[in-house]
């Protein structure tokens, strides 16, 4: 496998993904983006702790699905993430996520 097919491969891996992001998207509530993960989840916790003077967040998930194109179960019942960088949690807005329906010809 050349360089070339490999960039095609994770490319298609990633379109994949994008997709069935777009499919699952309206089942979750929250969006959380850490630095090194994007989860989709309807429960977040975060705490944020300290040691020796050292910042860090400790992110418990509840029913979340995990952006890694490696990953074969995306989803799963509950994930806890250390971080030491800021952590992004959107809440999202059903409404955005639907297409209007009077903007459907049929």
């Amino acid at each position: 496998m050349g360089a070339e097919d490999l960039e095609n491969y994770e490319s298609n891996l990633e379109l994949k993904l994008y997709r069935e992001y777009k499919d699952v998207a309206s089942l979750f509530n929250y969006v959380v983006e850490t630095e090194r993960r994007f989860y989709l989840a309807n429960q977040v916790e975060l705490n944020t702790l300290s040691n020796a003077g050292e910042v860090y967040f400790e992110l418990n998930l509840t029913d979340a699905w995990v952006w890694d194109i490696y990953r074969q179960g995306r989803f799963v019942k509950s994930v806890k993430v250390l971080t030491f960088k800021d952590v992004n949690i959107e809440e999202l807005n059903r409404s955005e996520l639907q297409i209007p329906k009077e903007g459907i010809s049929g």
